[in-house]
């Protein structure tokens, strides 16, 4: 499943579930890297094996379908990821902070004036550049940070 954008003109959402094409065109692809290098290298299946185990958390997803998605207004943010949901009100945010990982993804955190900081879960969250510009439309001071181990 694609997913769903909706943009009004008071208001953003983004909803996606965990049951989507790309999940499940990658977890196929793993598997079949690893089946080849198995039969074909004589890959030590203690190896494989190890391997394979990063893959079940895709797998828990596409069986699952979690939904999870992000809600953004001028009064607040709110998100919910499965069982975890959450929302602030924009009067407790300093500054909303988008670091780029090493593995270049880019997760987000909320730091309030109390200093609490506040992670988004990943899955929660649209494209950077998309939440980057919702965030500034709705006149929310953002961070940039490239490549943090935190």
């Amino acid at each position: 499943m694609v997913p769903d954008t909706i943009e009004t003109d008071n208001s953003y959402s983004y909803d996606t579930v965990g049951r989507n094409w790309t999940t499940l065109i990658t977890t196929a692809v793993v598997w079949v890297v690893l089946l080849t290098l198995i039969l074909v290298v004589d890959m030590v299946l203690w190896l494989a094996g190890i391997v394979f185990l990063f893959t079940l958390p895709a797998v828990y997803d596409l069986i699952t379908a979690r939904a999870s998605g992000l809600a953004i207004n001028a009064q607040q943010i709110a998100w919910h990821a499965g069982k975890q949901n959450g929302d602030i009100a924009k009067r407790l945010i300093n500054h909303i902070r988008l670091d780029t990982r090493l593995d270049l993804s880019v997760r987000c955190t909320v730091v309030l004036y109390s200093g609490q900081k506040i992670k988004i879960p990943f899955e929660s969250c649209p494209k950077h550049q998309e939440l980057e510009k919702t965030l500034h439309t709705f006149e929310y001071k953002t961070l940039r940070q490239h490549f943090g181990f935190i």
